[in-house]
């Protein structure tokens, strides 16, 4: 037996065993609790904005990496929640989800699409057990998107008009993904860029409608070509009359704010305020030179 196989079946496992002692009783998810009890309090909260970036300080993890639960949940504690709907593009898995705790603890459903065989096998089974979420499961589904079929593969899952919340996090196309996208309306955006390219550059990689960032060995290491840089993205999200608001702890998730919403207490930043991180330094010095001379399309 292979050793990914051996780890696959150890992650289901473990996920099993989690799920079995929160039904039985024998130990508590109070994630739940606690975070309603944040929400009044949330409301009340300004982030200050002082420093350009201020959405670390409402950050926490729950089941995201980098604060993305916590910012969240202080979006739309300041620009409410309509119908709970989301779609995650490159969904990955529950552990590093940006969207697995609105799912969880909040009531959010919606649309996981996510390619990879064995990341798509663990979604499946997660939510299917879990007891939150076994009677009313996001849809999850298996698609390669491109920029021609995006669209379809929202309006034949039901997905259509506005909605909560999109993310899109493909390592690759995002840029031309997000740009295809007329489908639906979503309140908020959460669209990952790459980081390595620095605050001034508008580009992206050129759109490809089968690229693979595993075909490049420049790739081995870190996602280092694909994507889009956050110029570009916020060039576009202007285009859809969005915002950015600010970015996640290590600066390579962006948020977007549709405009009209919450303009008092989540104003815009500038594109260099989610360059503050070492993890971008680090980046823009030592990845950025393995494809400064790849193609790059400016947009």
């Amino acid at each position: 037996m292979g050793n990914g196989l051996i780890m696959l079946k150890l992650r289901i496992l473990l996920q099993r065993l989690q799920l079995y002692l929160l039904r039985t009783g024998f130990i508590k998810d109070t994630s739940r609790e606690m975070q309603l009890l944040l929400m009044p309090i949330l409301e009340k909260k300004k982030v200050s904005g002082t420093m350009g970036n201020d959405l670390e300080s409402v950050g926490f993890n729950t089941y995201s990496p980098t604060y993305e639960d916590g910012i969240l949940l202080y979006i739309f504690s300041q620009i409410g929640m309509t119908n709970k709907k989301l779609v995650d593009l490159g969904a990955g898995i529950v552990k590093g989800s940006t969207v697995a705790n609105l799912i969880i603890n909040h009531g959010f459903t919606g649309l996981l699409v996510e390619n990879d065989a064995v990341n798509f096998k663990l979604l499946k089974d997660y939510y299917s057990r879990h007891p939150e979420t076994n009677l009313f499961q996001p849809k999850i589904v298996a698609e390669f998107i491109k920029a021609g079929n995006v669209n379809q593969i929202l309006e034949k899952n039901g997905l259509v008009d506005e909605i909560d919340l999109l993310c899109i996090d493909l390592d690759g196309m995002d840029y031309w993904i997000w740009k295809a996208i007329d489908t639906i309306r979503p309140r908020v955006a959460v669209i990952e860029y790459q980081d390595i390219l620095g605050p001034k550059r508008s580009c992206t990689v050129p759109y490809q409608p089968g690229f693979n960032a595993d075909d490049y060995v420049e790739n081995k290491d870190h996602r280092n070509y694909c994507g889009a840089s956050l110029q570009a993205m916020v060039k576009l999200g202007r285009d859809k009359d969005y915002r950015l608001v600010g970015c996640n702890k290590g600066g390579w998730n962006a948020f977007f704010i549709l405009n009209g919403l919450g303009e008092d207490s989540l104003p815009e930043v500038s594109v260099e305020s989610c360059f503050n991180y070492e993890w971008n330094r680090m980046g823009m010095k030592n990845r950025f030179p393995l494809i400064k001379e790849m193609e790059w399309e400016d947009v």
